[in-house]
């Protein structure tokens, strides 16, 4: 997961909208979408552990 998230950044930098924003904008919106997506995946497991338990 982290690859895909450093992909998309590179990616945003080279040809999206980040390319406009400083870069230390750049890097704390990646974390926060990082942070968002660990959460996410955290929260999916253990929904899906519990699922299974039942």
């Amino acid at each position: 997961m982290l690859f895909l998230v450093a992909a998309l950044l590179l990616m945003g930098i080279m040809l999206g909208t980040a390319a406009h924003l400083p870069l230390p904008l750049t890097l704390i919106a990646a974390a926060v979408i990082a942070c968002w997506l660990l959460v996410f995946s955290l929260r999916e497991r253990r929904h899906n552990t519990e699922g299974a338990s039942r």
